[in-house]
């Protein structure tokens, strides 16, 4: 007898140990197939309590208690892969963002140097695959914000090349090519209506390079844009449904289902605001809701999980860090899903969408780097030179008058 069938089955005649039983499954499950989650930012709290000094002696990652996320608590929850977030505060555009994100990168890196028992970092999937095999935490990396490419496609290139698989088009600020979700409230007003076309560009090159496009943090009328120009399927890497909780970080129904025709993934966030709209209240059950309603719209090929955890000051009763996970997965079992419909929102889901990214990679090998830089005149900030730029039309000086007028000019003014 399968063990689902046999799990059912002794549900209806001991319902009180209900509960227990669906954990059990759960975990059996997730033993099987553990769980990617699109989204965590312990390396923002690794700089923010450490300054990314992993030697220290309170930043052992199997000792810290004052994070959502640890390295017992990911393997209680079940973890198999992780996207670690690259992230920087939107307070850098412009002066040091490139620069920061490196450091985060790097961070990630040492993170699997130094605890090599625990991760490996991957850069595809076959990585995971094999990290699974091997009962490792599959460490990839996202950068969080178009802002730390500050513009350049030099330095996305560059990203991609140490080892970075997504790139969120926009945290909570525009960049010179997109336009971010405050733009949909009355804190911001939209900048280039989505996507300019340089964003279109870095989109392609996204494509070609086989990074993943995150519309995290993206206002609507970007999602369609990138929706509309991507080649490979895109990602949320950390957002819920809008209508269950009307936040502008949510996804739409009308944006569900073009995620449901392209192919993409929407991975759950579960973050209080983004849940039930309440920062101080909201439970495991509510973030259960928006998983069945991205499954119900979008498909249970487009569900994932991301989490946001050690990204955000309030998470669900029942979910309060990373070793919380299996309490879900029973939920959803509670709720009939099936085994394969879990199986998919922990992990499979997720691997066909990095497969078909690197398909769409593949296909575009023969195409050229776009090596055309954005135009100057795009660019923000006071703190950059125009190296390889056109020469600009100098300001003109202001004309000097010959003494000869000068003179009796201040004499009259002395009089």
């Amino acid at each position: 007898m399968k063990p689902m069938l046999f799990s059912y089955l002794l549900l209806s005649i001991f319902p009180f140990c209900s509960a227990e039983l669906y954990r059990a499954e759960a975990e059996r499950i997730m033993n099987e197939t553990p769980l990617i989650d699109g989204h965590n930012d312990l390396p923002w709290q690794l700089l923010k309590k450490f300054n990314n000094r992993l030697s220290v002696a309170p930043a052992n990652l199997t000792l810290l208690n004052d994070t959502h996320t640890s390295i017992p608590k990911l393997r209680s929850g079940r973890v198999g892969g992780q996207f670690w977030a690259a992230y920087v505060p939107c307070d850098t555009q412009n002066k040091d963002a490139v620069k920061r994100t490196l450091e985060q990168i790097d961070v990630i890196h040492r993170m699997c140097d130094k605890y090599p028992e625990a991760f490996v970092c991957v850069t595809n999937s076959t990585g995971i695959e094999d990290a699974f095999q091997a009962k490792k935490v599959a460490s990839l990396i996202g950068v969080e914000g178009g802002h730390s490419m500050d513009s350049s496609l030099g330095t996305l290139r560059t990203f991609y090349r140490l080892g970075v698989r997504y790139m969120t088009l926009s945290h909570s600020c525009n960049t010179p090519w997109v336009d971010n979700w405050l733009v949909d409230t009355d804190q911001e007003q939209p900048v280039h209506n989505g996507l300019s076309q340089f964003g279109k560009r870095v989109v392609r090159e996204m494509n070609r390079l086989g990074m993943l496009v995150d519309l995290a943090h993206v206002s609507v009328r970007t999602m369609a844009d990138a929706l509309e120009v991507s080649k490979a399927p895109v990602i949320f890497s950390h957002s819920s449904a809008y209508e269950l909780c009307r936040s502008r970080r949510n996804v739409p129904d009308d944006i569900l289902r073009r995620v449901n025709e392209t192919g993409g993934l929407v991975m759950v966030n579960f973050y209080n605001m983004y849940v039930s709209c309440n920062k101080e209240a909201a439970n495991l059950s509510q973030v259960a809701d928006h998983l069945d309603h991205v499954k119900k719209v979008a498909g249970s090929a487009a569900v994932g999980f991301g989490g946001d955890y050690d990204g955000v000051p309030t998470l669900p009763q029942g979910l309060e860090d990373v070793s919380k996970y299996p309490e879900l997965i029973a939920e959803l079992l509670r709720r009939k899903w099936t085994e394969a419909e879990v199986k998919a929102a922990l992990a499979m889901n997720l691997l066909r969408v990095f497969k078909k990214a690197e398909e769409v990679r593949d296909s575009l090998s023969q195409e050229p780097p776009d090596d055309e830089p954005i135009a100057y005149e795009e660019l923000e900030g006071q703190c950059r030179t125009s190296y390889g730029y056109p020469a600009r039309a100098k300001a003109s000086t202001p004309s000097v008058l010959p003494a000869a007028l000068i003179i009796p000019l201040l004499y009259s003014l002395l009089l």
